[in-house]
């Protein structure tokens, strides 16, 4: 039910199918409910429907069950007499199972291919928010970036940043004169919230080869759009990595796609599973920069989707971006649901024949009221919806089917093998030891001149000496003459006997030693 110009949701209490134009699916949508109310099977169903009709996607796998996307159901399965039998009420004649080209990912290379990035482009503001860092620390991060940039400093990954602070620290005083202040403390704090990232496993994120954003649009030779699958069930135990890989991601696409204006398709669609987490505790900062990405990434031609259990956890700068809606059941165990329903019943178009807020509490599993942009751009009337069963699998897969799929995927190979070429941390690394070099041989230099400097002085004090006892023999032989010929008659007679007693000593030895040899 699928086709060029729309993709099919479900079927309506109007008795109307509820279609999304993909000419204004990059308008961007949301996918709310309580926990066990169908979102995922929803998410599911949208992502093998943009595939089919060639739409690249990118899916964050937060339990494990969306790598069911790459492998088709099967009739052996406990949940197939459900799902036929809500194909057949929808009436999905053409309905089969079927299965998805994918492209498995994960962050720390276990149950895909590597996704990485360098610290360079991740950026202080992202980083900053990654370690939790106060204004000031952020300000030191920001300060280090430039100095990387001024003294061509590439940085790759975590050490490289490590370095450079500690470059930062060497040279607080200097910095500080220059871009302001730059305290040893605060570096500190830097270096330490780097150390309990590594501790999460955020050192494996950070190297090359960096992602490519090509490789998350690709299509395979059927024209399907290619599902990537992001492992995020490890990964969730590091929200804000979670969250500020997602945002990276969505930043990335927005610097690198061209401005394509509205085209008769997406070129991507991003499902940012547990959205709460990207907006929990942002700073301003990051909240107008989540803002400008939603805002603007629809003219690179992409779809954003957040799916949360609560409506209420997307800011309402952003919630205003999102036009296509699906709301799955809600509960109003607490004032907070209540307050959730009623915010949720606001943003609908409404439609006289239902009572949106009672409604919200009544829906199946399976159920939602959904309203999608229409051709025009004006939202539809919510509307209760039935929403169709997936083709592919309802479930994870085996590790023998993730090996096999993930070693004949586009990017085998790619990734899988760290490169470290020459950057901050090996520059800096060089600096210090030629100038430990320079400093050694400095210091040896002045220590020979200093030694060079003392024999010189005791030389002059020997000949000083020297002429001091010549002048005074020469005035006593002046005063006295025959007393110094005396002398000289004495200092002759020793010397004559030295050379008599070498002599002499000299032919004992040669007769000793003839005897010897004698004998």
């Amino acid at each position: 039910m699928d086709d060029g110009t729309g993709i099919f949701i479900g079927g309506g209490g109007n008795g109307q199918p509820q279609r999304l134009i993909l000419k204004r699916a990059n308008r961007h949508g949301l996918i709310a409910g309580a926990t066990g109310t169908g979102k995922t099977v929803t998410l599911q169903g949208l992502a093998e429907s943009f595939s089919a009709v060639g739409v690249p996607v990118f899916v964050a796998d937060v339990k494990g069950d969306l790598a069911g996307l790459a492998m088709p159901g099967s009739p052996t399965a406990s949940m197939h007499g459900a799902l036929t039998a809500r194909a057949a009420e929808l009436g999905m004649a053409d309905y089969a199972y079927s299965d998805n080209p994918a492209i498995f990912w994960d962050l720390y290379g276990e149950q895909g291919h590597p996704v990485r990035t360098t610290v360079s482009e991740m950026g202080p503001l992202l980083l900053a928010r990654l370690m939790n860092l106060n204004e000031t620390q952020e300000g030191v991060l920001n300060i280090a970036f430039r100095v990387a940039d001024e003294e061509g400093l590439l940085l790759l990954n975590l050490e490289d940043l490590q370095a450079l602070l500690l470059h930062c620290s060497e040279n607080a005083s200097e910095l500080s004169g220059r871009y302001g202040n730059v305290t040893k403390p605060s570096v500190g704090a830097i270096q330490r919230q780097l150390l309990q990232l590594e501790s999460q496993g955020g050192d494996r994120f950070f190297g090359e080869p960096a992602l490519e954003i090509a490789d998350l649009l690709q299509v395979d030779e059927q024209g399907r759009g290619f599902i990537s699958i992001l492992a995020a069930d490890k990964l969730m135990a590091s929200p804000k990595l979670y969250a500020t890989f997602l945002l990276w991601l969505l930043s990335e696409l927005f610097e690198e796609l061209p401005e394509v204006g509205d085209l008769d398709k997406p070129k991507l669609v991003f499902f940012f599973d547990e959205a709460h987490l990207l907006f929990a505790d942002a700073p301003k900062a990051l909240q107008e920069k989540i803002e400008q990405v939603v805002r603007l990434i629809r003219s690179k031609g992409v779809g954003v989707y957040f799916i949360t259990q609560n409506p209420i956890d997307i800011p309402e700068e952003v919630a205003g971006q999102l036009g296509n809606r699906i709301q799955h059941a809600l509960r109003a165990f607490t004032p907070r649901d209540q307050k959730a329903i009623r915010a949720a019943a606001e943003t609908f178009r409404l439609n006289p024949k239902l009572d949106v807020e009672t409604a919200i509490t009544e829906l199946k599993v399976g159920e939602a009221l959904v309203s999608v942009l229409q051709e025009d751009g004006s939202p539809t009337p919510v509307e209760r919806t039935s929403i169709k069963p997936p083709r592919s699998r309802l479930g994870p897969l085996t590790d023998r089917e993730r090996t096999i799929i993930q070693a004949t995927s586009p990017v085998a190979g790619k990734y899988d093998t760290t490169v470290d070429r020459e950057s901050a941390e090996e520059i800096l690394k060089a600096r210090g030891s030629e100038a430990a070099a320079a400093a050694a041989e400095a210091k040896a230099e002045k220590e020979e001149a200093k030694a060079a400097a003392e024999r010189e002085k005791l030389e002059a004090r020997q000949r000083a000496a020297e002429a001091r006892e010549r002048a005074r023999l020469e005035r006593e032989r002046k005063a006295n003459p025959p007393m110094a010929e005396e002398m000289v008659r004495q200092v002759g007679k020793s010397l004559q006997r030295q050379v008599v007693n070498k002599v002499a000593g000299s032919l004992l030895r040669g007769l000793l030693g003839g005897l010897f040899k004698g004998r």
